[in-house]
């Protein structure tokens, strides 16, 4: 149309200057300025054929042109005032401007005659673009210098020419690639690297090699998002730095052009896109890059090699004639593997995984074994499944490469271990990958770790000896170089754990370790805790080389690890560390440094403890009298390796005498023991040396006793015990005097008098162990310390001057007093006075509580430092004291509960107020609880547990307050593990004392309605904090247990007012998350390892899991017997409550599916009434009778039914009376019993158990067979085929008795059933009938020989198809010892058959039998094959002249849209297309080839429309210049693909000029053609799927186009 217009112009003006002056003057529209193009470039033309005319006036005319319109129009655009368009154009016109100029530049250029046009030209755009200035600015001088760059000449204008390409690559590498949205300075940054560079690079060699040189120099992206760029002028300039041969280079093709190929650099961009681009088309630029790269070279044929190669590994590219077949081979399936993993779907990719195996096999050498390619190469594939968004993939990926050495042994490489070190470590960060496999049981481990230690053991057996330090080094530190969760950090230690020994570590290794000790300890999870510390200390004594690290080194390291998690004595742990210890102990390196002593440290273990033990108890020289009291640490330290060397010692002579090791710790602890005689002699001891010898006398004990310390007739502990013993006199001796003497003054003291009172119950309880006898020196102590300590209270109070150390003195007594009051109230043994109140309860009955203790005055000989810490600490001391205070007061209110009264006013003159005023003190308690912190608030609990008994009739209201207080306290500690349980156990201790329970119920006031507020919402807290309702229904059952084995009915009856509690606790559970199961199904695995993970012996199990909440429910109920009519009472009302529970959540609106919560509780529902069935007489189940029936008419998931028809099985095997109510069940309509119906016939299915007990069978045998029959003819497939199961029952039972009254039916009936059982084919109908006959319901369960728990919890769920987390296992029955077994309960399954049943032997799906046969095709069939097309030559077609002549001779009305279809391939695609666009009168459809309209399938879906529509042949190659052709005539390139910067389809307005480009059905729109689009569009998605088929997309983006045109034209007209 373009061609035909300048013609006609020309043909009316014979002087062209006169048509270029007219088309100058006047608005520079869009219109104006494409006519002013296609004159030009007719002229161009015209020139080119030598057909031009006046030669001198048409060079002339086109620099007029230039300068006096272009110029200043594109000066406008650029942002400069004069001659510019209107400044309200749209940006689509705008462009649209913006491109005819540029062309029309061009066309000016070439037509002035010299380069002095173009030279100026560039340089003035050139300014501008280095300038800077607005985006627009810099757009038009892109496209300026686009448009004229071309014109300049390679030798002369070389400086220009380089400045130019510098400016560009600069402008197409400074976008920002970790901007989230695109920006105008973006655009600017692609509209360079996409338009100008490969516009510069057909000026010729020099401007390509400036290019190559600036992205040589820039070297490596930084990061992922920084590899964009690069990619982008890469793949623009992909003809250039990549050629084939005998292709056009354009001017300057003799010059040698850089060959991207060679360059180590350019791979590494290339490999950094594939694996770590953030965005699909970067990746897309980067596989057309190497898949460019690879044809060129085989097309090419010469030998090529990326540079020098690196270390011993292969090129990271080369190629050879000779392996061209290989070579082509390896990157085929490469690129089809990078390709397909695009989708990001694991059915998808999991097909083509098996290819990335036999990369592998191309990449290694047969020959030598050695690595063909480098294995950086597969590494991006790893990588590139790592860092999906789909944590599947990723673990597909984690797997697959963990897997790699099961099958074949690769040659090292160090692309493999900084890989294993980098982001395979990484992606093991991540904990969902470690979840259990579908199928696999709970517990059972993860199949990620157990691939990981595999993998990690078989990868450094291999690993050279010189390498294997330094990557086990950088494996360990990569675990502390982020915060891990608990079970990676679990998985990766106990991989590590296993590596065979070899010296590989040293003290940089160590130290390694101990950091990542240090990380897992930020974990809540104690148990995962302690099992990767015990893991990471079996690591160390497998890896590390003793003799490069000192036993210093190893203590130090030791004390890293918590031994009340892991390091326990007794542990299988302590014993393999003792023998490490023992086989090692003359190996370890020594120190460089000297000893305190002067003496360089010893080996020996025995002598470097008995060197560290003198040097604990040597004080430091110059060490503070007055300083604070030491650190535990040293204790611990030496405690640990004392014991640690006797245990040792221990083995040595494990077959002789035993008196060594008692010499051996006698030679340790002499200095010690000596130091802790003279205590109570010399008062000249320094106490800092005192303290440290205490410290480490209890750190010994401790550490002894630890739990799964062994044997308790343990030798080293009884001699630990003898040598306290005999130190007790003079030890207890320095107590007393510290204590009493007021030598403590100062509030850092007061840690001193801590571990003073700890000694001395350490002391007190050894003394009670080997038996307490009447004078011995704990005896003679305790006596003076109470009565010194209430002389010092008595004498503070009397109203001296509140100083520093008289304070501390008043703090110091009344934790002694408390302390003593501890020792008595816990052993009988201690009581020094007699039942009746003495001096000392008098004293502290009438202590002021709460008493808050005056800040003192600071003394005139004090330090400032000591003023300091007694201002800053001192909120802390009086939180200590009234702790003390109440402490004592726990104790006179347990010793003296007798004498509390039940209100105030009953003692007139009270002997002990704080006893006999308990209102009053109860009172002071909630003034307590205000002012203690929360960790302090036990006693006062304790307290409150003796009062609120008592005062709850006459002061209820009090009561309630104390209540509430207290469990807003709990309620604010629920984030608090160290002091969370503690005191929840003492808040449920209080609150659900079964004295506070039945008063609460009998009066039915607040407190009652109190009580069960806080019930359920401790039952709510308990879907937050798991174990909550475990406490809570613990102590309730434990406490009921008593009154219902001495059958008080009072006391069970009043329980009966909290059966909420029991119904809550038999049905309670909540759904975890995702998370939560794998936390809990790790912890299930470490538990099932046992003893062999030391973490199990030492840290108790605590039974915080949900499932014991319902076991103490269940074995509670079990305990209960329903010949006591108080039992009896409270069962029948949990059984009505149950069947309620199920009709609301029958008639709930939550949706109710498999699993669901809604299923899960009607599950516990009726496993807990078939717990409670036994005591169920005919009387109560006739009320029950019709509830539990109508429960089986409700459409109900699989586990609900057979637990309905279980009870009524046993319902009617022991009451046959109810068969009357039970026929009735049939009487139904058929439309009210077509989902229920299968449940009474399936109880029909165990008719010869129902009528165990019915003397003359005949009767029901009739009626049943009536009514099967009657079903056997129902409409409905399934009702037929249990009607046809009980059928088969019936009819045998009915054949057995010789029932003649039915032998007319019986050939009637057999004949149904043979050819039932005899049906012919394979068919679904044959296969049901198979399954429910070999269903274990029918075919194996007996309902009455298989009552039992667990069939109930554990059998029946799973082989129902229950997720795991239902099955109770029997085990957790028995382990819960909280509750007592009921010995008369059937516990365990007598025959063995149904445990040894699986799901799958009765529920099998159909699976193909061909499911194998994918693996036997042919290698392409399976996945999908991508090709990258791009250019060869370009077609020389007036395509717009074709479509106007084929219009006219249609007389049809045509829009101006162009559908470009080269890239699809299938007929079926194009035909539809091709009516949809005839349909909707598109102007044209480009195929890549016309032979396909011949295609019959084709022709199906076209139906006849290629006759009526254009159709233009253009090759894939030919599309790039076909696509700029348009672009020059003005048309949008629009492109269907989702990109980054994709437009909204419903957001978009189409040009009138759009040409339309459609990808290929699987690869999309590849990288080379995306740069040359204007805009993606893409479709707005609500779906998973991820794209539409090619023909669809086309249709809705043709639509869309036709109706907005129709909306403009029609608002045009109107």
């Amino acid at each position: 149309m373009e061609r035909v217009l300048a013609e006609t112009l020309l043909s009316q003006s014979r002087d062209p200057r006169v048509l270029l002056g007219a088309l100058c003057r006047g608005e520079a529209s869009a219109e104006r300025v494409e006519t002013l193009r296609f004159l030009l470039q007719r002229l161009e033309d015209a020139e080119e054929r030598g057909g031009g005319g006046d030669a001198g006036a048409l060079p002339e005319a086109a620099r007029e042109v230039a300068a006096g319109f272009l110029v200043p129009l594109l000066r406008g655009l650029r942002g400069r005032p004069a001659g510019g368009p209107d400044p309200d154009l749209p940006p689509r016109d705008r462009r649209r401007v913006l491109r005819a100029a540029t062309a029309a530049l061009r066309s000016c250029a070439r037509l002035a005659g010299g380069p002095q046009l173009a030279a100026a030209l560039v340089e003035e755009a050139l300014r501008d673009l280095v300038a800077g200035g607005p985006a627009a600015g810099a757009e038009a001088a892109v496209e300026v210098l686009a448009a004229v760059g071309p014109c300049l000449r390679p030798r002369e204008d070389g400086p220009l020419l380089e400045r130019v390409t510098q400016a560009a690559l600069a402008l197409a590498l400074g976008a920002d690639g970790e901007r989230d949205e695109a920006g105008p300075a973006e655009d600017t940054a692609e509209l360079a690297a996409g338009r100008l560079l490969p516009a510069l690079g057909q000026c010729g060699g020099a401007a390509l090699r400036a290019v190559w040189a600036g992205l040589v120099a820039a070297g490596a992206p930084s990061g992922p998002g920084r590899v964009g760029p690069r990619l982008l002028v890469l793949s623009a300039l992909a003809e250039r730095l990549l050629p084939e041969p005998g292709a056009d280079r354009g001017p300057g093709a003799d010059e040698e052009v850089p060959d991207a190929r060679r360059c180590g650099r350019f791979w590494r961009t290339v490999q950094a896109g594939l694996a770590r681009a953030p965005d699909a088309l970067t990746r897309k630029r980067a596989r057309y890059l190497l898949q460019r790269a690879v044809e060129v070279s085989a097309e090419r044929g010469a030998p090529c090699a990326c540079g020098p190669r690196e270390g011993t590994g292969p090129s990271l590219f080369w190629w050879s004639e000779k392996k061209k077949d290989e070579l082509l081979k390896f990157w085929e399936n490469y690129i089809l593997i990078m390709e397909t993993l695009e989708g990001n779907q694991i059915h998808v990719i999991k097909p083509v995984l098996p290819k990335l195996n036999s990369l592998f096999e191309y990449a290694v050498s047969e020959e030598n074994g050695c690595w063909l390619f480098n294995p950086s190469w597969h590494m991006c594939i790893y990588k590139r499944m790592f860092e999906s968004e789909n944590k599947v993939l990723t673990k597909e990926g984690v797997i697959h490469f963990l897997e790699l050495y099961e099958s074949k042994t690769l040659p090292f490489a160090p692309e493999l271990s900084e890989f294993i070190i980098g982001p395979l470590m990484d992606a093991l960060s991540e904990s969902s990958l470690y979840s259990r496999s579908p199928g696999q049981l709970i517990g059972s481990g993860s199949p990620l770790g157990l691939k990981l230690q595999k993998f990690l053991v078989t990868y450094v057996s291999l690993l050279p000896e010189e390498i294997k330090s330094s990557f086990l080094l950088k494996f360990i530190q990569k675990m502390t170089s982020r915060h891990w969760c608990a079970i990676p950090i679990l998985f990766l230690s106990k991989a590590l754990a296993n590596v065979p020994r070899c010296k590989a570590l040293g003290i940089e290794g160590l130290l390694a370790l101990r950091d990542v000790l240090q990380r897992t300890m930020i974990t809540h999870q104690i148990l995962l805790r302690g099992a990767a510390q015990c893991y990471l200390l079996q690591t160390a004594m497998n890896l590390v080389d003793v003799e490069k690290v000192t036993l210093s080194d190893v203590s130090t390291f030791l004390m890293s690890l918590r031994q009340e998690e892991s390091l326990g004595r007794g542990t299988s742990l302590w014993t393999e560390l003792c023998d490490w210890l023992r086989v090692n102990e003359s190996c370890f390196g020594q120190a460089s440094a000297c000893s305190p002593t002067g003496l360089p440290e010893i080996p020996s273990l025995n002598a470097y403890v008995k060197n560290l033990v003198q040097e604990y108890i040597t004080l430091p020289a110059g060490e503070r009298e007055d300083c604070f009291m030491p650190d535990w640490f040293e204790a611990k330290l030496v405690a640990m390796m004392v014991l640690l060397a006797v245990d040792v010692e221990g083995m040595k002579t494990q077959y002789s005498e035993k008196r060594r090791t008692q010499n051996v710790l006698r030679i340790f602890l002499d200095p010690l023991l000596d130091s802790l005689l003279k205590l109570g002699t010399n008062a000249y001891m320094p106490v800092l040396r005192a303290d440290r010898c205490l410290q480490l006398l209890l750190k010994l004990l401790h550490t002894c006793m630890l739990t799964g310390s062994g044997a308790r007739d343990d030798e080293v502990f009884t001699l630990l015990q003898s040598f306290a013993m005999s130190a007790t006199e003079s030890v207890s001796d320095f107590i007393l005097r510290r204590l009493t003497m007021n030598e403590l003054s100062s509030v850092s003291d007061l840690d001193r008098c801590r571990l003073y009172l700890m000694v001395l119950t350490e002391l007190i309880n050894i003394h009670l162990k080997v038996g307490w006898k009447r004078g011995n020196p704990i005896w003679r102590v305790i006596s003076p310390l109470k009565n010194a300590s209430i002389r010092h209270l008595q004498e503070i109070d009397s109203g001296q001057e509140p100083t520093l150390a008289r304070q501390i003195q008043r703090v110091v007594s009344m934790a002694a007093l408390a302390t003593v009051c501890e020792a008595v109230d816990q052993k009988p043994e201690l009581q020094l006075d007699s039942l009746e109140p003495g001096p000392t309860e008098r004293f502290l009955a009438s202590l002021p509580l709460n008493h808050t203790l005056q800040k003192p005055h600071p003394e005139e000989h004090s330090s400032f430092s000591e003023d300091s810490a007694a201002s800053q600490g001192w909120g802390k001391v009086v939180a200590q004291y009234i702790h003390d205070q109440w402490v004592c007061l726990s104790f006179l209110l347990r010793k003296y509960h007798t004498l509390i009264p039940s209100s105030e006013g009953d003692v007139p003159d009270p002997v002990l107020p704080a006893v006999q005023m308990p209102a009053r003190t109860l009172q002071s308690a909630l003034g307590a609880l205000t002012v203690l912190p929360s960790d302090q608030v036990l006693p006062v609990f304790h307290c409150m547990k003796v009062l609120v008994p008592k005062l709850l009739t006459s002061s209820e209201s009090l009561c309630v307050e104390s209540i509430d207080m207290a469990w807003k306290i709990i309620s604010a500690l629920s984030n608090t593990q160290l002091i969370f349980w503690s005191n929840l156990k003492a808040f449920v201790q209080f609150v659900f004392d079964t004295k506070v329970l039945t008063i609460a119920a009998k009066i039915k006031g607040q407190a009652y309605f109190k009580t069960k507020e806080i019930m359920y919402k401790m039952i709510e807290m308990s879907a937050i904090k798991t174990g909550v309702f475990n406490t809570l229904i613990s102590y309730c059952c434990k406490s009921w247990i008593v009154s219902a084995s001495d059958v008080s009915q009072v006391s069970l009856s009043s329980a009966k007012n909290y059966s909420e509690l029991i119904l809550e606790a038999c049905i309670f559970g909540t759904v975890f998350r995702r998370d939560q199961r794998l936390i809990q199904d790790v912890q299930t695995y470490i538990e099932n390892l046992g003893h062999d993970c030391a973490a199990n012996t030492v840290i108790e199990n605590t039974k915080r899991e949900d499932h014991y909440v319902r076991i103490c429910a269940v074995k509670f109920l079990c305990l209960l017997h329903g010949s006591n009519m108080s039992h009896k009472l409270f069962m029948e009302d949990l059984a009505i409550k149950l069947l309620d529970k199920d009709e609301s959540v029958s008639k709930s609106r939550t949706r109710y599916y498999v699993n669901s919560q809604q299923h899960r509780l009607k599950n516990r529902v009726w496993q807990t009434l078939l717990v409670l069935f036994p005591s169920f007489d005919q009387n109560f189940l006739n009320r029950i009778i019709d509830k539990i029936f109508q429960a089986g008419f409700i459409n109900n998931q699989a586990s609900i039914k057979y637990f309905i028809e279980w009870i009524i099985i046993l319902i009617l095997h022991k009451f046959p009376q109810f068969l009357l109510k039970f026929w009735d069940c049939f009487s139904y309509g058929e439309e009210n019993l077509k989902t229920s119906i299968c449940t009474f016939l399936s109880v029909l299915s165990h008719l010869d158990i129902i009528t165990q007990n019915i003397p003359e069978k005949k009767p029901v045998l009739k009626k049943a067979l009536v009514i099967v029959l009657q079903w056997s003819f129902s409409h409905n497939f399934s009702i037929r085929l249990y009607a046809l199961a009980a059928l088969k029952k019936v009819w045998s039972m009915c054949k057995a008795l010789c029932v003649e009254e039915l032998e007319s039916l019986t050939s009637v009936i057999e004949s149904s059933l043979n050819q039932v059982e005899n049906m012919p084919g394979t068919g679904n109908a044959k296969k049901n009938w198979q399954r429910i006959q070999e269903h274990f319901f029918f075919a194996n369960f007996h309902p009455v020989q298989d009552y039992c728990l667990e069939t109930i919890f554990y059998i029946l769920p799973r082989l129902s198809g229950m997720v795991e987390d239902e099955w109770i296992a029997i085990g957790k029955f028995t382990r819960f010892t909280d509750i007592p077994s009921d010995a008369g309960f059937q516990w365990y399954l007598s025959p063995a058959h149904l445990c040894e049943l699986k799901p799958g032997d009765w529920a099998q799906q159909d699976v193909g039998s061909h499911s194998g046969e994918a693996d036997s095709h042919s290698e392409w069939t399976d996945v999908q094959k991508k090709i990258i097309p791009w250019k060869n030559n370009a077609p020389d077609l007036d395509l717009e002249l074709v479509f106007q002549d084929r219009v006219a001779k249609l007389g049809k009305s045509i829009s101006r849209l162009i559908v470009v279809a080269s890239l699809l391939d299938k007929p079926t695609n194009l035909g539809g297309l091709c009516r949809t666009c005839e349909v909707f009168g598109a102007s044209a459809l480009v195929l890549g080839s016309l032979q396909c309209v011949r295609d019959k399938q084709f022709q199906g879906l076209s139906v006849s429309a290629e006759q009526w529509l254009p159709l233009v042949e253009v090759k894939p190659p030919q599309l790039i210049d076909f696509l700029q052709q348009k672009k020059t005539e003005g048309y949008t390139v629009i492109g269907v693909e989702q990109t980054a910067k994709s437009v909204d389809l419903t957001q978009y307005s189409f040009p009138e000029r759009s040409l339309l480009l459609l990808g290929n059905e699987r690869e999309g729109i590849p990288a080379n053609l995306i740069q040359q689009l204007d805009v993606c569009v893409e479709i707005p998605q609500q779906g998973i799927i991820r794209s539409l088929n090619v023909h669809v997309s086309g249709a809705l983006l043709i639509w869309e186009y036709t109706r907005q045109q129709l909306l403009r034209h029609g608002g045009a007209e109107s």
